[in-house]
């Protein structure tokens, strides 16, 4: 089963991201308009088969 994301985990995710990716980068423009959220649905969802 996975555990949900701590704050701390959370922090220096988002802290590499944008140390990593440039402001200007096209997978930052991607972010913004598009809601991943539907993937972890489908992962569950796929892991349950199982």
């Amino acid at each position: 089963m996975l555990k949900p994301k701590s704050p701390q985990a959370s922090f220096y995710g988002a802290y590499l991201y944008d140390r990593i990716v440039p402001q200007d980068h096209l997978l930052r423009k991607i972010n913004q308009v598009v809601d991943f959220s539907f993937v972890n649905d489908l992962l569950w969802i796929s892991i349950l088969k199982f």
